[in-house]
């Protein structure tokens, strides 16, 4: 039987500055992204019918209803296809809900990748972004799934050339926040346009560009989950990190490490002061 398993990474904004707000209310941001070589993972087999299995540690806090960002995925690339959906897909969750690390979005992706193939669709890779546009601001960048800049509401994506090897630590204090609600709470004069065309050398030199960055969205995030700010203060002290921030509309934050050990030692330490907290430590993924 044919099998085809997509990886779904987790995406992290390494810094996200709002810069204007369209008429029709969607925001315009400049983010840097990278992934983590942590994430869920989509699995497809062929079927007779289109059903959709959630397995893992964040199973239980998604349904694999008509809502469900893989199950929207697979009905519209079917539909854009003029075929009938099918196939078994499997999601194994495990990045925590709504959390600003794009796990919905990267299963979106996943899902439109793996049936690509499953259903063997010529579709160009300009059509296949087009619908990851219609499914949500990060699935385009997901679906490309390399560190990119991004501009305009999500949709306007600029591969980076590689940036030196470092390490993540991600804090999550399990608890879900509202994309939505954290962009309607936000109250910030708009950023300037700060293109990053840094070329660093080494970890210390990248982290200290990234300092001239912020997450724009921290102060409102904060505003409706409270604890956001005891993750960043966590992370911010401990030991061998050399930068930490909200990523996306969060509550995930995370710290850039410069070894795999200093993330493990800092990752080992966070779990044990904050056991209640999801906390994992994630190289770059490539």
């Amino acid at each position: 039987m044919q099998k085809i398993s997509i990886f779904a990474p987790a995406k992290i904004n390494l810094y996200l500055h709002i810069t204007a707000k369209r008429n029709d209310d969607y925001h315009l941001i400049e983010s840097l992204v990278v992934f983590a070589n942590y994430g869920d993972q989509i699995t497809v087999t062929p079927s007779k019918k289109l059903s959709l299995n959630i397995e893992g540690q964040f199973a239980r806090y998604i349904k694999p209803d008509k809502d469900n960002l893989v199950i929207r995925a697979a009905l519209l690339l079917a539909q854009s296809s003029g075929i009938e959906p099918t196939g078994n897909i499997t999601l194994i969750k495990n990045l925590p809900v709504a959390s600003g690390i794009g796990g919905g979005s990267a299963d979106a992706a996943a899902t439109l990748h793996a049936l690509k193939e499953l259903w063997d669709i010529p579709i160009s890779t300009a059509n296949l972004t087009n619908l990851a546009e219609k499914l949500g601001a990060d699935v385009p960048v997901c679906l490309k799934g390399v560190t990119s800049i991004v501009t305009g509401i999500g949709e306007e994506i600029t591969p980076m050339p590689s940036l030196p090897r470092f390490w993540l630590v991600l804090v999550n204090p399990n608890v879900s926040v509202s994309t939505a609600e954290v962009f309607s709470a936000y109250q910030e004069e708009f950023s300037i346009s700060l293109p990053f065309n840094t070329q660093p050398q080494n970890i210390e030199e990248f982290a200290s560009s990234l300092s001239s960055y912020k997450n724009s969205l921290t102060a409102a995030s904060i505003s409706i989950s409270p604890v956001i700010r005891d993750v960043l203060s966590a992370l911010e002290t401990t030991k061998n990190q050399l930068l930490s921030r909200l990523s996306g509309s969060g509550a995930t934050c995370f710290s850039l490490f410069r070894t795999k050990n200093d993330a493990e030692v800092a990752a080992r330490e966070l779990t044990r002061k904050h056991p209640l907290w999801w906390v994992k430590a994630a190289a770059l993924y490539s």
